[in-house]
């Protein structure tokens, strides 16, 4: 059975008062007297019994996190980030996934994980803003990526300039036909859609037409789908010599397509992906991409959801987090 405070009082020689004081890190408690509950406590294994605590203090210690997929490299790592952020504050993540699912967006949005986390970060890719907005029931709320309703506080990157950025990276460089891989217009989500505006932005700004032909959509945003999409280009009469993919993983997918054909990356094809996985720095080439500050991101994200958490009326606010172009192999 688990030990109760009683079982520690009784083997530290203090009051279940004092063990609890401990419990809760309360300041009037002697160093030594400290010091013995807390050796009692990790010799008889304490645990606390949350939901007595949550009842208790209206708290529970637990930031919840939801994305789309927690094997995606972008979103683990960023996991990773924000479970390290919530550690340092004292706070511990929970984290669940949605696979882009609208139902299962909803339902951890306002079913049981709003009911027992003090906050909650998400990354929605199938609700509209006005629905996420209506669906948070007073738990504290941050989104993560790209849409932002002026009513939720919001932390994401400039996804249009950076995607202006990477377009003229590959325009700078001679290339002719610069295409863009990772169009979702089935999805309510926004990422797509202002990757593709700085695409054609950095077009426009070089006295080059958009090409609908060269504007590739993606069912995912996996290495297969970056496969399928790279075939597609390769057998158009005018293949691009360039190609900006939205995500890193799309674009492994693709320089894996283009050496299967003997298309030579970056002698013929240049690439630039999105995102900084640690895929792309040691694939061969290695890959040129957008990398978000995801430190940075995490760190924002998790202090801006306590604030709420400790009752801040503040207006809603949206913060942009930095980015940079990382020129590598792909793209050199």
């Amino acid at each position: 059975m688990a030990s109760s405070l009683r079982d520690v009082a009784q083997r530290a020689g203090v009051s279940v008062r004092t063990v609890s004081n401990v419990v809760n890190d309360a300041p009037y408690v002697s160093p030594a007297t400290r010091a013995r509950v807390q050796s009692a406590l990790e010799e008889l294994d304490y645990r606390p019994n949350l939901a007595a605590r949550t009842l208790r203090q209206g708290r529970s210690g637990l930031l919840g996190l939801v994305v789309p997929e927690i094997d995606s490299p972008y979103f683990a790592e960023l996991a990773g980030l924000v479970a390290d952020a919530a550690e340092r504050s004292g706070a511990t993540l929970v984290v669940d996934q949605t696979r882009g699912d609208a139902d299962r967006e909803r339902r951890l949005l306002s079913g049981p994980s709003g009911q027992f986390v003090d906050g909650l970060l998400l990354s929605p890719w199938a609700l509209s803003p006005a629905e996420v907005a209506g669906r948070r029931q007073g738990v504290p709320l941050v989104l993560l990526g790209e849409r932002y309703d002026p009513s939720v506080d919001h932390v994401g990157v400039d996804n249009v300039a950076a995607a202006r950025t990477a377009t003229a990276h590959l325009i700078a460089l001679g290339r002719r036909r610069v295409a863009a891989l990772g169009l979702q217009p089935h999805l309510v989500n926004s990422t797509a859609l202002q990757r593709v505006t700085g695409y054609r932005q950095a077009l426009a700004a070089a006295g080059r037409p958009a090409e609908p032909q060269l504007e590739v959509p993606v069912e995912r945003l996996h290495r297969v789908d970056g496969a399928r999409a790279m075939r597609h280009l390769l057998a158009l009469p005018d293949p691009p010599d360039a190609v900006f993919c939205f995500t890193d993983e799309l674009a492994l997918g693709a320089m894996r397509v283009a050496w299967e054909r003997g298309v030579r990356v970056p002698d013929d094809l240049a690439l630039v992906g999105f995102d900084d996985v640690e895929d792309g720095r040691w694939s061969r080439p290695s890959l040129s991409t957008v990398s978000p500050d995801k430190a940075t991101l995490a760190e924002v994200a998790v202090a801006r959801l306590l604030a709420r958490v400790g009752g801040s009326d503040e207006p809603a606010l949206s913060t942009t987090t930095p980015h940079a172009l990382l020129v590598r192999e792909s793209s050199a």
